[in-house]
């Protein structure tokens, strides 16, 4: 979500063609089964697994999308959550979602992406008085990242975890921008480590004919839902050094939050083809919706709210030769839309 404010609502759910963009032998997916065994579905080898965002102290919100997955995917390999998992960073609110997470059935391995919101305790000069004025009131840098890395329990925010056997990687800015710049507030800064350490990976599992899941909280350019609105073109600084990695890679599926666009519009999920890197196939960027609150286009290039009830997300089942990507209504416990992408990489 824009920090500044809140583009066409469109009912489909086939893929985008547009500059940069190409619309894969995508398909829709026959009926599956909502639970299987283990994150395996009937077909071999099929992993189930899921990806929500943008929790921002909407934490009933939260648990019914716990329950609601556990419901549909008792055995899931995994969860991810791309980022804004607290509405400002506080340490009681990452507790807050700890406690939440208690509560509800969930599956061991979950994978946080560091998101916007988890920087915004400098705007405070304590919990329950906003002080934008006088930012960063006391709050240093590293205070920041050091409260997510206890929550995450590790120390950078990139990392690589397995979803039965699928291989997953959360990217995230190493930098809080107007710490270094007072012109910048939210964008992405990624380090020449975590360029190097995403490439490495990438060829690692590609030279193994394996399909890779990324998460990362913002949205790339001329992607996903949203990203061709003018609040969400910079939230790079550098946009073409990561596009350049992924877009080498034919079975690379990225997912981004952010923006809380709908998962109802036609450009939930794209295929975006880099120029230069000789892929013509492009690579899979997926939109996660939100948990908490929901926007779409205004029409005048801008976002509106979605009206009533939102809280929405995706599950993920990886076969050998497809990846069936599933949107989900929460709120309503309803399937959205779902879409089969074919895997370059099957035998």
């Amino acid at each position: 979500m824009a920090t500044t404010g809140r583009a066409s609502l469109l009912a489909g759910g086939a893929l985008t063609v547009g500059t940069g963009l190409t619309a894969p032998s995508a398909t829709a997916a026959p009926a599956a089964s909502e639970h299987g065994k283990h994150g395996h579905g009937s077909g071999p080898r099929t992993v189930r697994f899921n990806i929500i965002s943008d929790i921002q102290g909407d934490l009933a919100d939260f648990g019914k999308a716990l329950d609601d997955l556990h419901r549909i995917n008792p055995h899931s390999a995994g969860l991810g959550v791309a980022g804004d998992i607290t509405p400002r960073g506080y340490d009681f609110e990452y507790a807050e979602v700890r406690r939440t997470l208690d509560r509800h059935r969930h599956p061991r391995n979950v994978a946080w992406a560091i998101g916007n919101h988890e920087f915004y305790v400098p705007k405070y000069s304590d919990p329950d008085t906003l002080a934008q004025d006088t930012w960063p009131n006391g709050t240093t840098e590293d205070s920041l990242f050091r409260s997510f890395y206890n929550f995450a329990g590790r120390n950078t925010v990139y990392a690589e975890t397995s979803f039965g056997g699928i291989p997953v990687l959360t990217l995230g800015t190493e930098r809080y921008a107007h710490y270094h710049d007072a012109k910048l507030w939210d964008e992405v800064w990624i380090s020449d480590a975590q360029f190097a350490w995403l490439e490495d990976r990438l060829a690692h599992w590609a030279r193994r004919r394996r399909p890779v899941m990324v998460i990362t909280h913002h949205p790339l350019p001329n992607t996903v839902s949203g990203t061709r609105n003018k609040l969400y073109l910079g939230d790079y600084l550098q946009p073409d050094r990561l596009l350049s990695i992924l877009g080498r890679h034919k079975d690379v599926f990225l997912f981004s939050g952010h923006t809380h666009w709908d998962l109802n519009l036609s450009d939930w999920v794209v295929r975006r083809v880099v120029p230069g890197t000789g892929n013509l196939d492009g690579f899979t960027v997926v939109n996660t919706a939100a948990v908490q609150t929901g926007w779409t286009d205004d029409g005048k290039g801008g976002e509106v709210a979605v009206g009533g009830t939102f809280n929405q997300g995706l599950q993920v089942e990886v076969g050998p030769r497809t990846v069936v990507i599933k949107a989900r209504d929460f709120s309503t416990g309803t399937w959205l839309k779902q879409l089969t992408v074919p895997l370059h990489t099957a035998a």
